[in-house]
């Protein structure tokens, strides 16, 4: 096991991880920006060094001087949480060369999953189910892209192979269609460096299930369950829940077991989450995050699986302790992603917190850094905390989470707590298997009341 691991990534994932190394009795750098001196991580880390101002680019995503961080306190390994650079092969591939180990997946893992193209070609090969769509990215011939979208059938999507929820575009009609490929291509090159695009059968009203997965360096592979995380606004996640209501086991353990095969196929090491769109009793691969998910503590609620932890013994060179008989699924949990921002505006609202007074009770779990006197910074995402909520059921699970956002209170800073008390009193909600369209077309709802 490792004696001491770097932490590089901020908020409520740098004091997650940090927290694992702690009960694993590993000590803990934690790099920072100018704007996160003062974070709760920071001070409760063994270690802590500033690797640049403010602005992301020249810290948190500045990969020299977190590998120099981690020369000068002697680490021995580099756990990226999520976002920043926790899917960048470069970075990974500079860890390992550079002497320390990169908690995660191998470099060649990051970059066949992380390019869609290569990596739903990868999933046919393994058999898991993909959404209909094109043979790898478009040709440049308009033609070509004519008849493409002719034997999909319309509507179809374009999607930038280096998306990320940015970067799609539905079409309906074929006179609409050589433009938006080609409005998809240039937004995809000025947002991810990548003018590569490829198209799919766009689905009416799918729900968005995911399988979590462990894998180690032993062909050893197993799934947590799954996830629904189909109440989304603008491809973002807002609330998620394991398992999904309404799916039958027998499907998720047919799909589990295929993913758990793709994981052996590819040699893939660590947590990864396998995302899918569900319609009509079939689910369609759309792409697979090879990090941990913001959403781990509803899975950890119902296996009981330390995901972080498992992440660093598997880097650690450790086999997994357990197989997949030894998996079982148990109650039901429910996340609410807690962000700084208007709620119904969602413009964003970074500022100092006056008051922060946290619900508990059974089953209440919240994953937050922010304290009473904490400045939420403006220059990061507007995320905050989450707050989960599990059950024996999820009727259960659904009414603690009713009555921990009763509880909930923030002063200083407007939230989106109030938006999570109005979905969580709707009874199409309360009923389970809504679509990912859903929540859109319930605040245009909202909105269009003049109910705020």
């Amino acid at each position: 096991m490792f004696g001491k691991v770097l932490i590089a990534n901020r908020g409520e994932i740098a004091l997650r991880i940090q927290r694992a190394c702690r009960e694993l009795g590993i000590k803990t750098v934690v790099v920072h920006s100018t704007a996160d001196a003062d974070a709760k991580y920071v001070r409760l880390a063994d270690e802590s060094v500033c690797i640049g101002p403010a602005a992301s680019s020249h810290s948190y995503l500045n990969i020299p001087a977190i590998i120099s961080a981690a020369e000068v306190t002697d680490a021995e390994a580099i756990h990226p949480g999520y976002g920043f650079l926790s899917e960048n092969a470069d970075f990974a591939e500079q860890v390992e060369s550079s002497g320390f180990a990169f908690i995660g997946p191998r470099p060649e893992s990051i970059r066949l999953m992380g390019d869609k193209v290569s990596a739903k070609q990868a999933m046919r090969d393994a058999g898991v189910p993909c959404v209909p769509g094109s043979d790898g990215a478009l040709s440049e011939d308009p033609q070509e892209i004519i008849q493409t979208a002719r034997k999909i059938g319309y509507p179809i999507i374009i999607k930038a192979s280096g998306g990320g929820g940015r970067g799609m575009r539905v079409v309906r009609t074929e006179a609409a269609l050589l433009t938006s490929v080609n409005m998809t291509r240039e937004e995809a090159r000025v947002a991810f460096g990548n003018p590569t695009v490829y198209m799919e059968k766009f689905l009416e009203n799918p729900r968005h299930i995911e399988i979590q997965v462990l894998s180690d360096n032993f062909q050893n592979a197993v799934y947590l369950g799954e996830r629904d995380c189909s109440m989304q606004r603008r491809n973002q996640k807002v609330i998620e829940e394991a398992p999904a209501f309404g799916i039958p086991r027998r499907a998720i353990e047919k799909l589990g077991s295929r993913c758990v095969e793709a994981c052996r196929r590819i040699g893939y090491r660590g947590a990864g989450t396998f995302e899918f769109l569900y319609e009509n009793g079939e689910f369609y691969f759309i792409e697979m995050n090879t990090r941990v998910q913001v959403e781990h503590p509803v899975t950890e609620f119902i296996t009981g699986v330390d995901i972080v932890a498992e992440q660093i013994r598997i880097a650690a060179g450790e086999r997994l302790s357990f197989k997949q008989r030894d998996i079982e699924i148990r109650g039901h949990a429910i996340e609410c992603r807690i962000n700084a921002e208007d709620p119904f505006t969602f413009v964003p609202c970074p500022g100092k917190v006056t008051a922060w007074h946290l619900p508990g009770g059974p089953g209440i779990r919240i994953d937050s850094h922010v304290f009473a006197g904490y400045t939420v910074p403006p220059y990061y995402d507007s995320m905050i905390g989450k707050l989960i909520a599990y059950g024996d059921t999820r009727e259960q699970a659904l009414a603690r989470m009713r009555v921990a956002l009763t509880e909930f209170a923030c002063e200083g800073i407007k939230t989106n707590v109030k938006l999570h008390r109005l979905l969580l009193s709707d009874e199409r909600f309360a009923r389970g298997g809504t679509s990912i369209h859903y929540l859109e077309e319930k605040l245009h709802s909202h909105s269009s009341s003049g109910v705020n």
